[in-house]
């Protein structure tokens, strides 16, 4: 099917647009996570913002990385800079004290803080997402813009929905921070230059040991420097 002119008459079109949608929030439940994790401390008038950008930054993201950055993802050593960036985000969303200094940052800056830290951590989980995207889009920009955007607000209401969550049941986002933990992990062993180092086989083997440990260094970090961190209560 040739996709670079897209007709909205077309059944096959809605039918690749439905496709581009799902795919697009099945891949983007991680994004969910990130987007509720980055924007629970914010106050609630703060907080619809923070989400709603995040989930545009996440979704423009997406559009930039599936156009113009996918022949990147066989870069020798870029996935393994990624999942310790990764690592760094998970790590850094549990020891943020929640509720300190609530006066002492503007809002604003609150706000357009959790949207950068939304913002890298998409950058750097697009990186498995954009082919898949991109394989069903063809050539057709119209066609995945379309897919993505429409994503937005089912992505908005995955992350409102994980706020309401992490609000009621803090130790969720421990858990959130572990998911984060194990994509870093997936992400560090498929790195290119490690796997014509190592070989295709036994990475493969390696790939759930491996999220594994990245979810524990993710709680094992985090634990150990909240734990260091002088309690603001006293």
């Amino acid at each position: 099917m040739d996709l670079s002119s897209v007709s909205i008459v077309d059944p096959l079109v809605w039918g690749k647009l439905a496709e581009i949608v799902l795919l697009n929030i099945v891949l983007s439940g991680d994004n969910a996570v990130v987007i509720a994790l980055a924007c629970r401390a914010l106050a609630p008038q703060q907080r619809v913002k923070g989400i709603a950008l995040g989930a545009g930054v996440a979704v423009m993201l997406r559009v930039l990385f599936t156009v113009a950055i996918a022949s990147l993802l066989n870069a020798p050593f870029l996935r393994l800079l990624g999942a310790v960036l990764l690592v760094w985000i998970a790590v850094k969303l549990i020891v943020e004290e929640e509720g300190q200094d609530e006066n002492a940052v503007a809002a604003s800056n609150k706000l357009w803080k959790a949207v950068q830290t939304v913002a890298v951590a998409d950058i750097v989980m697009s990186l498995d997402n954009v082919l898949a995207i991109a394989a069903v889009a063809r050539d057709s920009l119209p066609l995945l813009v379309a897919g993505l955007v429409l994503s937005v607000p089912l992505i908005v209401l995955g992350a409102s929905l994980i706020t309401g969550l992490l609000a009621r049941f803090p130790v969720l986002v421990w858990a959130g921070a572990a998911l984060l933990g194990w994509v870093a992990g997936e992400m560090f062993e498929s790195d290119p230059w490690l796997i014509a180092r190592f070989g295709e086989d036994l990475l493969r083997k390696l790939e759930y040991p491996a999220a594994i440990l990245g979810a524990l260094l993710v709680l094992g970090l985090g634990y150990l420097i909240k734990s260091r961190r002088p309690d603001p209560a006293h």
